[in-house]
């Protein structure tokens, strides 16, 4: 799903014996016709991703960087593979990059259960812009669901990009998923954060797209 030129939205489906799940991960087009893909899914989603990837027109060969948003399983727990298939570096805020690299164990699950590491090649922070085909691409640094989660802002196109910041319910933004928020404090100021920038479209992990501005995050802070 292409939410604004270069923009697009990744969704790939999961089925469970008691449940569907369908997560959202993203990627921005860059100035050499190639992709910068946010999150890789679940280690067993890799193949799902690449259809996913296929019906937008791209293959794991056109990533040029795989930047995680955290260190959750369903965002992270692909990316070793996904980097090795695709050749490319990956991102990640440093407060998050020793869980992904498997330093540290990922600070919620079962650490029996853990997704394979993968290096993590450039430690972003907050501020850090990414050079796309439609402008910057800005890193904004959102804690709470995970101490280095983050969102990306693309002013040019008037998208946030949230991660797990918020989530869509029923086409509405939400705030964020407080089982899986071990901060709720610091989730509800990284919102304050966002409510500040300028957007018209926001994709939610969970959730996927909604047409939302500011002035609704806002209202999710109050």
């Amino acid at each position: 799903m292409e939410l604004a030129r270069g923009v697009y939205s990744f969704p790939v489906t999961v089925s469970y014996p008691d449940r569907t799940l369908t997560i959202n991960p993203a990627g921005v087009e860059t100035p050499d016709g190639g992709l910068v893909l946010l999150d890789a899914g679940f280690p067993d989603t890799v193949d799902l991703l690449a259809d996913a990837l296929a019906e937008e027109g791209f293959g794991y060969d056109d990533v040029e960087y795989l930047v995680l948003t955290h260190q959750d399983g369903d965002h992270a727990g692909g990316a070793a593979e996904v980097a090795d298939r695709a050749d490319a570096p990956v991102f990640a805020h440093r407060d998050d990059a020793p869980a992904i690299e498997g330093a540290e164990d990922p600070i919620k699950g079962d650490p029996s259960d853990r997704y394979d590491p993968a290096p993590v090649d450039v430690q972003v922070v907050d501020g850090v812009e990414i050079r796309t085909a439609v402008g910057p691409l800005q890193v904004v640094a959102t804690p709470g669901h995970t101490p280095g989660h983050i969102s990306c802002h693309l002013p040019d196109a008037g998208v946030l990009l949230a991660a797990d910041a918020s989530v869509a319910e029923d086409g509405e933004l939400r705030g964020p998923n407080e089982r899986f928020t071990p901060d709720m404090d610091c989730a509800i100021d990284s919102l304050g954060r966002l409510a500040d920038l300028a957007f018209t479209d926001v994709l939610c992990f969970h959730g996927g797209h909604v047409e939302a501005g500011p002035e609704d995050v806002a209202a999710l802070v109050e």
